[in-house]
């Protein structure tokens, strides 16, 4: 591919995603195999799907300001010598501002001066945002033999600077492209806000972190969205299909937002439904009350407790909030 059609197609994808953002409102990384000798170009159907459930994730589920929800899509195919994001790795600006507030004017054109730098990138695509936890959005698009890795990212909505994606996905098998493949995908932090909820107000991590994995216990506080101590993984809170499609059939890619009715809504695993158990939290104990009473009879006295977190899910159940024991009454001389 010339340097002029690199250009063309390169505004041509960029036009589609801006479309689909103005429509509509991560992940996994794959070790890069060896070289692809396939013949011609493949094109792929990508259908990523939301699991992202009240059952699966009770903890701090957004009903509403907003409700829980998927980005457009921002994929690209490329070469080994690029990745538009990478885990332990720093996020670029572009990244940063797709995973905080959802931009993506910055993302695209660091993806097209790869293209134009370095001729790593060999398209450029999007899919509609979901609108909902649940539901899905499907596109198109194609690799080339020296262009045989996918890599793509959403923003989970809303959060501080979370999302889910793949970067690197090799869809070249030595001499013949991959068929079916389909991936489960978890969060990722990209190391620029430090808040801890999905709702957390802006709060600039300085200096920057690196992108990482969220788990079931990491970051370890408590007050984490995903803090889920009893479990050993989290359940994923997404899903992405790859299905190689016949070079003869239409390439099209939907520019309309997916509603999350589309599809049967719940998170399943092994045809069950997950419902992650959420145990009760309680804050700590409050001072000892004054003790009340008659003088020369024994009073009580009382300290409380409240609830910072229902249970959910089977989860523990609340302890007792109110505690009383004997004491001397402080106004008898």
């Amino acid at each position: 591919m010339d340097m002029t059609s690199l250009k063309v197609n390169c505004w041509l994808q960029w036009l589609t995603v801006t479309l689909a953002l103005l429509s509509g409102v991560p992940a996994m990384p794959v070790d890069v195999e060896r070289e692809c000798t396939a013949p011609s170009t493949a094109k792929y159907r990508l259908t990523f799907t939301g699991q992202w459930t009240q059952t699966a994730f009770p903890k701090h589920y957004p009903l509403y300001r907003p409700p829980a929800q998927w980005s457009p899509i921002i994929g690209v195919t490329h070469s080994s010598d690029y990745h538009i994001w990478q885990r332990n790795e720093y996020a670029s600006n572009g990244v940063r501002e797709f995973s905080e507030r959802g931009e993506a004017w910055t993302l695209i054109k660091e993806v097209e001066a790869a293209g134009e730098r370095i001729q790593s990138v060999y398209s450029l695509f999007s899919a509609p945002g979901v609108v909902g936890g649940t539901g899905q959005a499907t596109t198109e698009f194609e690799v080339y033999a020296r262009h045989s890795l996918l890599s793509f990212i959403v923003r989970i909505v809303p959060s501080p600077d979370w999302f889910v994606g793949i970067d690197s996905l090799n869809l070249c098998e030595g001499d013949h492209w991959k068929g079916n493949i389909s991936l489960d995908l978890y969060p990722y932090d990209a190391g620029t806000d430090s808040g801890f909820t999905f709702s957390s107000p802006n709060f600039e991590t300085i200096p920057q972190d690196k992108v990482t994995q969220i788990t079931s216990s990491f970051p370890s506080h408590p007050a984490n969205s995903f803090y889920y101590p009893r479990l050993k993984n989290l359940p994923p809170i997404a899903k992405v299909s790859l299905t190689k499609i016949k070079n003869n059939q239409i390439f099209s890619l939907p520019i309309q937002p997916t509603q999350s009715n589309q599809i049967p809504s719940g998170n399943e695993e092994g045809g069950s439904l997950i419902n992650t158990p959420l145990d009760c939290e309680v804050s700590v104990w409050s001072p000892w009350g004054l003790c009340k009473g008659q003088c020369g009879e024994k009073g009580v006295k009382h300290r409380t407790r409240y609830i910072h977190m229902h249970p959910a899910n089977n989860g523990a159940v609340c302890p007792l909030l109110e505690e009383k024991k004997l004491c001397i009454p402080d106004n008898c001389v």
